[in-house]
This record gives C-alpha cells, sequence and structure tokens, in this order.
C-alpha cells in the first residue's frame, strides 16, 4: 500500500472548509475528517475513516518539529497552520482514549469592519477612549476573537498608536495602516502572557489586545495596564458582564477581592457579551448584551452588587447599554431568527417572554 501524503490529503481538506465555508475541522481516530458549517458538525464521508496513523500524519503536517514534540510530552498543545494559498488556522491537539486528536479553527484573512459584523456602532466609542479595559466575552466558538480584530483594525485604519497583542497563538493579522502593530506569540517571542504584558509597559504601547485571560496574574498586570493610561482589550470564557465580574473577583484570593474591585471599579471601560444564532437565511447572526461602566456600575462593582447589574443593563438603555433579550428580539421582529431559537439562546426565558 503506498505511504499516505498527509500534505496533499491536508490540502485537499482545507479546500472543502474553504468551498463550503466551514469554520472548524476536526480530527479524530475512528471518525471520518468533520467540518463545523453554520454551527452544524458534517462528516466528510468519502474520505477514510481515521487511524491513529492518519492523526500522527496530520498533526506532523500541521505542527512545526518543536511543537510536536512539546503536544507528545505535554500531550495537548495550541499552534497556529499558515497554508501555501494564505488559508490560516489556529489548532489545538490534544489526546482522548489514548489516541491524537486536532481540533482546527479557521482564521478569516480579511478582518471585517463592525458594521459588516452586525455589532452595534457604540462599540467604535470604546476604542477612541484613551485608556480603559474593554471586555468581550462568550463562551468558545461565538466570535469573541473576530469582534476584537474588528475594534483593533478600527483603531489601526483611524489612529496613530502602538498596538502590541499578545496572543496565543496569533490569529488574525494586520497590516499597518495609521497604526504600528506589533504582534507577540506566546511561546515563540514571549514565555507568558505575563511577561509579554509586563515587558509593553516598557514598549511605548498605547494599546494592548490581550487574548486571553487565564490566570490572575494576567488579569492583575491587565487592570493595572488600564489604570495607567493604556487601552487594554481582551476576551473571558463567560456568559454574561455580571458573571465576568465575578470570575476576575474570584481568581483572586479572598483578602484581595476589596482591592480588585475597586481596581475594576476605576479602569472597566465595558463588557460585551456575544452569542453567533443560526439566521434563518443561513449564516450565523450576533446576539449581544453590552455593559456601560458608569458612576452607577462601578459602585456595584465595589460594594460586590453584582448581583444587581442585569437590571442595569435593562433599565440603562438611554446610558448605551444593550439587554441580551432585547437583541434577540429585534433579531425575531426583523426576521433574522426564529422565536425558537431567541429562547434558546436567552438566559432568561421568562424575561424574554414577558417582552414578546
Amino acid at each position: 500500500m503506498a505511504a499516505v501524503d498527509y500534505k496533499r490529503e491536508l490540502k485537499d481538506l482545507i479546500d472543502v472548509v474553504v468551498s463550503e465555508k466551514g469554520s472548524d475541522l476536526h480530527f479524530s481516530v475512528g471518525s471520518h475528517p468533520i467540518v463545523r458549517v453554520t454551527g452544524s458538525l458534517i462528516p466528510l464521508i468519502k474520505k477514510p475513516i481515521l487511524t491513529d496513523q492518519d492523526v500522527e500524519g496530520f498533526a506532523r503536517a500541521l505542527m512545526s518539529k518543536d511543537k510536536y514534540e512539546e503536544y507528545i510530552e505535554a500531550y495537548e498543545a495550541d499552534f497556529s497552520y499558515s497554508h501555501a494559498d494564505g488559508v490560516r488556522f489556529r489548532g489545538n491537539g490534544f489526546f482522548q482514549s489514548g489516541s491524537m486528536s486536532l481540533a482546527l479553527r479557521l482564521i478569516p484573512n480579511e478582518i471585517r469592519t463592525i458594521a459588516e459584523l452586525g455589532l452595534p456602532p457604540i462599540l467604535e466609542g470604546f476604542v477612541q477612549r484613551p485608556q480603559g479595559f474593554f471586555l468581550c466575552v462568550g463562551p468558545v466558538g461565538q466570535g469573541k476573537s473576530t469582534t476584537l480584530a474588528a475594534l483593533v483594525e478600527y483603531i489601526n485604519v483611524n489612529r496613530a498608536e502602538h498596538i502590541v497583542t499578545i496572543e496565543d497563538p496569533i490569529e488574525y493579522q494586520y497590516d499597518p495602516k495609521k497604526s504600528l502593530i506589533d504582534q507577540r506569540e506566546i511561546g515563540v517571542d514571549s514565555k507568558s502572557f505575563e511577561t509579554a504584558l509586563n515587558s509593553a509597559f516598557r514598549q511605548d504601547v498605547d494599546v494592548i489586545l490581550v487574548g486571553e485571560m487565564r490566570n490572575a496574574q494576567t488579569i492583575s498586570t491587565a487592570v493595572t495596564a488600564a489604570e495607567t493610561g493604556h487601552l487594554v482589550l481582551s476576551t473571558l470564557h463567560t456568559n454574561n458582564a455580571s458573571q465576568t465580574i465575578d470570575r476576575i473577583v474570584d481568581s483572586f484570593p479572598a483578602g484581595q477581592h476589596d482591592q480588585i474591585r475597586v481596581q475594576l471599579a476605576g479602569s472597566l471601560a465595558g463588557i460585551f457579551s456575544q452569542r453567533l444564532i443560526p439566521r434563518i437565511s443561513g449564516g450565523l447572526v450576533p446576539a449581544y448584551e453590552l455593559l456601560v461602566n458608569n458612576s452607577a456600575v462601578a459602585n456595584l462593582i465595589r460594594e460586590g452588587r453584582t448581583h444587581e447589574i442585569p437590571t442595569m443593563i435593562e433599565t440603562g438603555l438611554d446610558q448605551g447599554m444593550i439587554d441580551m433579550n432585547r437583541s434577540l428580539l429585534d433579531l425575531v421582529k426583523r426576521g433574522e431568527i426564529t422565536v425558537e431559537n431567541a429562547f434558546a439562546y436567552s438566559s432568561n426565558p421568562k424575561g424574554l417572554e414577558r417582552l414578546m
């Protein structure tokens, strides 16, 4: 039997992802290669079921020698992969039931604008600020990185700033326009998020994008950066604004909770939570919640009354706040999504029912 050319096979599979407008590609032993299209997983049944040898072959084709060795030693690894025709993926290698598995997420080459993504224009206001802490939150795969890329590109197009991105791995690649943009990849350009963040203070930086805040040390340094005259953009895997604040505070020892609440109340600009919902006409459309940090919200944060934040958002329309249920209702009224999906994606279905 002839040896499989995994690089050629990989190109064929990437062509399928691109042509079908897919978002993800999965390799798992005992399954056909699987593509995610508009939120649904589709097995590529014309391709053979994958063996251990196949997944190992794809892993070697996707990763550098050093990254592959890291994967084998640590049993998991994040990586990025650039195909010859400019198609880029971020990937994760892991083991399950003793076998290798790979998950790839397509990174679009084109950075779409805030308007093209169907996001609210008020987001532009947050990145016009000289300093502050702005978070884009939501579960995995809900477009957080794409939203932050649109915000960074808005700055790049409109202002002369020094922007430093700290990512693991680098996702969207920016062409400098008015801004100077330095992109740093953890494991390649710096040893850790904390090290890269601390170094940024000595790099005459104006805007810092932190790909993900993974621990209290990173969060603390990011908040300090926002307090000391920088605009800091980042993400968290949380569901909404109140949960995000609780997650940040709870990541610190109990004795530091009061201090971090005070710092957060003073530095936070806003929290944008988003979900991608199947559109009736095909594709996905965002629904979102926006918390704007005003004096009333800052008081709630300082006093640990985060359970009152959802009510503050519901009643803060005149302050620029956006309630998730109202966003869902607006999509239903515009014929973008079904009523069933609106309720499925609502964290407060009873509240949505009252609005209906």
